[in-house]
């Protein structure tokens, strides 16, 4: 099976970074520092245009957690079917109940909604803090769900191995799991040969500074020290280092 990297991709530049890196793959996003929301329509086109990249568009309105009502659950489906219309190779997607328990009715719609399109259909890490891993992967898989993606309900992907493998084992033959938070060309070899999966997720992350983020009364800075001036991006090099990390044998 061919090894796939995934890059979590902030915008337009992180999706160039991750092409010239060698990626395979990039979930569109915006605005990573809450976890990746809904990205811009011109930022998917571009890519499409520029590079032979396959896009995956998140679909998230909000920050916290994956609990939406039914006017967000509409802009979801919105959003996701102008993605599909100009492009977008699969839709990352999330819905919970207030139980923590996964949403199989919107699930569902998002998902015939996808394969009504010949894409694919990506629950990502809201999976994560479902109370039952096994009972919620035969929910999504009912649903038709492609691919999860999940650090195995820990933090850290590594942390949870040990899930991931147990959900590789036991449902690998029937949908894709791709492993991501905290991955890089340290680890995910690692994380491959203990687990089986083939496929890894990671933000390649390193930080560009912008002089204007702080002012003498006003700051916009959401990193720490001592990146308080900057923003953080997807690094072509640090995307190289995964790719090459899994090319050899």
């Amino acid at each position: 099976m061919k090894k796939i990297v995934e890059v979590c991709a902030g915008g337009y530049q992180d999706c160039l970074s991750a092409y010239k890196g060698g990626a395979d793959r990039v979930e569109l996003n915006s605005a990573l520092s809450v976890g990746g929301l809904t990205p811009s329509l011109a930022s998917l086109i571009r890519v499409k245009k520029e590079t032979k990249l396959n896009v995956v568009c998140m679909v998230r309105p909000r920050a916290a957690g994956f609990c939406y009502d039914e006017p967000e659950a509409m802009i979801m489906m919105e959003d996701a079917k102008i993605f599909l219309e100009n492009g977008a190779d699969g839709i990352a997607f999330g819905f919970l109940k207030a139980d923590k328990n996964a949403d199989l009715e919107k699930t569902k719609a998002m998902v015939d909604l996808v394969h009504g399109y010949q894409k694919e259909a990506v629950f990502h890490r809201a999976f994560d803090v479902c109370p039952d891993p096994l009972k919620t992967m035969e929910g999504l898989i009912s649903c038709k769900v492609d691919r999860i993606l999940t650090s195995g309900q820990e933090a850290n992907a590594i942390d949870g191995i040990e899930l991931i493998r147990l959900l590789q084992l036991k449902f690998g033959d029937r949908i894709q799991i791709l492993a991501g938070s905290g991955i890089n060309a340290d680890n995910a070899k690692e994380i491959m040969t203990k687990t089986g999966i083939y496929q890894v997720h990671s933000s390649c992350k390193n930080y560009r500074t912008d002089p204007t983020t702080i002012g003498d009364r006003v700051s916009y800075s959401y990193l720490q020290d001592p990146h308080t001036m900057d923003h953080d991006v997807a690094d072509m090099e640090l995307v190289q280092r995964l790719v090459n990390s899994l090319s050899k044998s």
